[in-house]
């Protein structure tokens, strides 16, 4: 998927652990199927995940969930990863890896029993991150998830150009820059997931139970995490998600433009590479034109 992707393997994986952590070194080693786009990841005996990073800037995600996550949980209603261990560069393998407890359940994709109270639930999530206390949050880089969307403006029209007749090119700009122009948030900046995608929600029977890869975790603009609106939910369950936040049509404008941006930026980046991607940006994708027109 990437120009300067690791492969990795379950021997690798094996002699990371013999090499820096031989307790662990003779559980099970699986691959866990996945497509995420920046780790591969390997369920490690019964209780343990290993994650490897595929290119260099994914490296990033675990040294801030290492820090921030355990700050986070306690104030939240679902689950989140739970680092236990950092592995070190070795065996040819040139990344920073971590070791995390695994989390049981099934990706968001299809499986969730209940969709009003799913958006109940997920609701419940965001205002509850939302009010963590933000002191100390890490600077946000330009552009990036709970940014103004001005800041994305350049790449959402350049991937929007590249994916020529594959999308209602016309269309999808229109979206954008209603959003783009939408009236910005003149509130208290808060804490965003900004990746609240099907695959990083978790469900047990049915029901959401866990939110993970919080890579894109930032202070910003609470319309950020407003995307499952159109990745996760329709109709009536839609309505319901919106109706929890109590959303403000300014912000609804800004979550759906920061739904298609995710779109249409993966789209022509993962299209030969990552089929379950694609399926997932095209789907949203979908939603939100349709949404626009209803």
């Amino acid at each position: 998927m990437h120009a300067d992707e690791i492969e990795t393997d379950a021997s690798l994986v094996r002699r990371l652990l013999a090499d820096q952590f031989p307790r662990w070194a003779d559980l099970s080693i699986t691959p866990v199927p996945s497509y995420g786009t920046d780790h591969d990841i390997y369920r490690l005996g019964d209780e343990l995940v290993v994650r490897l990073p595929r290119v260099g800037w994914a490296t990033r995600q675990a040294a801030k969930e290492v820090v921030w996550l355990p700050k986070l949980a306690p104030h939240l209603p679902l689950a989140l990863p739970v680092q236990v261990a950092t592995g070190h560069p070795a065996a040819g393998y040139p990344h920073a890896w971590s070791i995390y407890e695994w989390l049981p359940g099934d990706n968001a994709n299809g499986t969730i029993g209940d969709l009003d109270q799913a958006a109940v639930d997920l609701a419940a999530f965001i205002r509850a991150l939302r009010q963590v206390d933000t002191t100390d949050a890490p600077p946000r880089p330009p552009g990036a998830r709970g940014a103004p969307l001005i800041e994305s403006d350049t790449v959402v029209r350049r991937s929007i150009a590249a994916l020529g007749d594959r999308i209602d090119g016309p269309a999808v700009l229109g979206i954008w820059e209603e959003s783009r122009d939408a009236p910005p948030w003149d509130g208290p900046e808060v804490w965003v997931h900004g990746d609240l995608l099907p695959g990083n929600l978790l469900v047990v029977d049915g029901r959401l139970s866990a939110v993970i890869d919080f890579g894109g975790l930032n202070v910003g603009d609470p319309a950020c995490d407003l995307q499952p609106a159109w990745n996760v939910f329709a109709g009536a369950s839609r309505e319901r998600f919106r109706s929890e936040l109590e959303v403000d049509d300014a912000s609804w404008l800004r979550g759906r433009g920061w739904a298609l941006a995710q779109s249409v930026t993966a789209l022509p980046y993962y299209w030969d590479t990552n089929p379950g991607m694609i399926r997932q940006a095209l789907n949203a994708l979908t939603q939100v034109l349709a949404d626009r027109s209803s």
